[in-house]
């Protein structure tokens, strides 16, 4: 005999769901909008879920965050700096270009191209 499923149980799988599933979350999910994001950019939040947000956005409400939110305004919203930014890291960030092809880079790239830039009270 099986037994049912309880009701804290059923809503913690919902909202775990997205985690599992790859689905976007915090930064990611404020990206684009109501907008389709394409195959690019696809990618590359998928990369910076797996890769990124760790460091970049608040894992939860009341804890802190390590480095900065990240977004289409970041290094002045300059694409080849971003690219470069994230293949040679920094002494707080690791670089990527010995993990990442330069497609990858460019596709997440191309993702924070459609992260919505902080309000000044979120930062």
């Amino acid at each position: 005999m099986r037994r049912p499923v309880k009701r804290g149980a059923a809503r913690l799988m919902l909202v775990l769901a997205p985690l599992f599933l790859g689905l976007p979350l915090g930064a990611s999910a404020q990206s684009a909008g109501n907008q389709a994001l394409d195959d690019q950019q696809t990618r590359g939040m998928r990369l910076f879920n797996q890769h990124c947000r760790v460091c970049h956005t608040k894992p939860l409400l009341t804890s802190g965050q390590y480095g900065p939110v990240l977004s289409k305004s970041s290094l002045g919203g300059e694409d080849r700096a971003l690219h470069d930014f994230i293949a040679n890291g920094t002494l707080r960030m690791p670089g990527f270009k010995y993990s990442f092809v330069p497609a990858e880079i460019d596709a997440i790239v191309a993702f924070l191209k459609t992260v919505p830039a902080p309000s000044a009270s979120a930062q």
